[in-house]
């Protein structure tokens, strides 16, 4: 019975330090989810002082951070992301990027250069592609990129030349 009361009276302790971590790992992680979960040991804390029993803290933190979690994060995240770009970036903003054939395509390997001019070493999932045929990148694959013939000729960079 020692060791319970030692607990409870020290309690307000162990709360301190649940929150502290929750918002350090809020503060790297940026979702929300820790903050709701450092609110609800917050409301923990509240019951400890008020003299709550630590099984009643344990559910009163529980549940103020699940309701958190399940009402208040999604309306908080759809707000935080509503001014975001949807343009895709990166390896996302290749995908279905047309191009021609420099040198060619194998499965093997072989050079490409794209619509907005990077010239990427390029390979093929099924035969084999001529230098100066039209392609499209199905998908990146390491710092190589997967093509495909493309049917309708887009014009590339040497045609929209003057």
């Amino acid at each position: 019975m020692d060791l319970i009361q030692t607990i409870e009276q020290w309690a307000w302790i162990g709360w301190l330090v649940l929150i502290l971590a929750f918002l350090v790992i809020e503060m790297l992680t940026l979702d929300f989810t820790f903050l709701m979960l450092s609110i609800g040991g917050l409301a923990g804390l509240g019951a400890d002082l008020l003299g709550a029993p630590i099984w009643l803290q344990v559910i009163i933190a529980g549940v103020v951070a699940a309701v958190l979690v399940l009402v208040l994060r999604p309306p908080l995240l759809r707000r935080l992301r509503r001014g975001e770009d949807p343009t895709p970036s990166n390896i996302d903003a290749l995908i279905d990027l047309r191009g021609r054939v420099i040198s060619t395509v194998t499965s093997h390997g072989g050079q490409v250069k794209l619509a907005n001019g990077d010239v990427w070493t390029a390979r093929t999932d099924s035969g084999e592609l001529e230098p100066g045929m039209p392609i499209h990148v199905t998908r990146i694959d390491g710092a190589t990129a997967v093509v495909r013939a493309n049917d309708l000729a887009a014009p590339s960079p040497e045609d929209t030349r003057a």
